[in-house]
């Protein structure tokens, strides 16, 4: 069992289970009812998503220098008590279901996935490489 880190509205993997969406915000233009069928996700999960301010600092950091602001930000939100029971669940879950978390950017490196990765790994769980 483990967690596949992936980017939502892709192609599922086989065995892939509930994909669960660490994002801010739903996707544009997209129905609810279409989120599970159209690959975005099953559950939406904001808990683990950067908030708008952090959020925006990613999208813009152009520089190693921008990047790793971003990447201390996010990691001073997700040692709120709230993300970090959120981690400890899911790396739990991850020692007996399938599951993916995920967020619309196109490559990991440059999104709050590649954080949460070291995260999740951090807490225990069984994340499949890249």
């Amino acid at each position: 069992m483990s967690i596949r880190i992936v980017r939502l509205g892709t192609t599922r993997a086989k065995g892939e289970g509930t994909r669960i969406g660490t994002v801010r915000r739903p996707p544009r233009g997209v129905p609810k009812s279409e989120f599970s069928k159209g690959n975005w996700y099953d559950v939406w999960f904001p808990t683990l998503a950067p908030s708008v301010e952090t959020m925006k600092l990613g999208q813009a950091a152009a520089t190693p220098a921008q990047w790793a602001t971003f990447r201390r930000k996010f990691k001073a939100e997700m040692r709120s008590p709230e993300a970090k029971h959120a981690l400890a669940l899911l790396a739990t879950l991850s020692h007996g279901t399938n599951l993916s978390v995920g967020c619309y950017c196109e490559s990991e490196e440059h999104c709050h996935r590649s954080v949460l990765r070291e995260l999740l790994l951090a807490n225990g769980a069984d994340v499949i490489s890249r």
